[in-house]
């Protein structure tokens, strides 16, 4: 068995990877921090990213054939540490090892002013704090190791528990809290389980630099709230829609990604939210 470390193995999408990797054929080690893991079949290490020591150390005594990584945090005052250094950490150790590196990005890199979708040969131009974080460890990641993939994705959801986009549609269709989703923010939901097994498979290939993978269906918040909703046999009629720069926001809007290419990569590309949640797509 070929040997894989994940960090971030307690997170959402690190979790999925650790549940899936085995029955790929990986002999896995995962990374955790503030969450204890709960899944006994692989290694499991405590680490902090943005101790590049301890990440150096950490992955010359695993030497791992291949890195995903997905340790990240969106916000706090260690935000832009944990995602840009210790995305660099993660690269150089895994350079040092010559490890095939894949590192998680985001759609909201770009600064979703367009119409229609983002390819990857567009200019990324994020006006979010964390899109630009994680626009600054990309291209770290790059200079460390110009073979390492950067996977872009969006919006992740239908795992074993619902992820915290669903989680927030949910609890309003219930009646247990109010929130506004947004009609103007366009996104590409893609069910955590596809995009884990896409991963297990491009960190076998050679594709390297920016590449795009998420699900098929491009929706706005606002309609994913609904879909979610509609799929747990929950009223949608309570959610309620609204722009956000009526909230006083400045935030991406159009981010919808264009995953061509990894179409060509994958065998199963990720799935559209209509489909996964089994609701009749609009007409047209």
């Amino acid at each position: 068995m070929r040997r894989l470390l994940i960090t971030g193995g307690t997170g959402y999408l690190g979790a999925e990877l650790v549940r899936l990797a085995p029955a790929a054929g990986w002999d896995v080690t995962a990374t955790h921090l503030r969450t204890e893991p709960a899944d006994p079949g692989v290694h499991w290490q405590r680490l902090d990213v943005t101790d590049a020591a301890a990440v150096a150390d950490a992955i010359r005594t695993v030497a791992p054939d291949a890195v995903v990584h997905t340790a990240y945090l969106r916000e706090g005052p260690d935000a832009e540490a944990v995602t840009v250094d210790g995305a660099v950490a993660v690269a150089v150790a895994a350079r040092a090892a010559g490890a095939r590196l894949v590192a998680l990005s985001t759609d909201v890199v770009f600064g979703g002013d367009r119409v229609g979708r983002y390819t990857e040969d567009d200019a990324a131009r994020p006006v979010s704090a964390y899109g630009a974080a994680k626009l600054a460890a990309e291209a770290a990641v790059a200079r460390v190791d110009p073979h390492a993939l950067l996977v872009r994705t969006s919006l992740l959801y239908g795992g074993p528990a619902p992820g915290p986009h669903e989680e927030a549609a949910l609890e309003v269709a219930q009646g247990e809290r109010e929130a506004t989703f947004f009609t103007d923010e366009v996104r590409c939901p893609t069910q955590v389980g596809d995009i884990a097994a896409a991963l297990l498979e491009l960190v076998r290939t050679d594709a390297a630099g920016p590449l795009h993978v998420a699900g098929s269906d491009a929706v706005s918040r606002y309609e994913f709230a609904r879909l979610v909703a509609t799929a747990a046999g929950l009223p949608a009629g309570r959610l309620r829609g609204g722009l956000s720069g009526d909230a006083g926001l400045v935030r991406p809007r159009n981010c919808a990604l264009d995953c061509t290419r990894a179409g060509r990569l994958v065998t199963a590309p990720p799935r559209g939210v209509y489909e996964v949640l089994g609701v009749p797509a609009p007409a047209g």
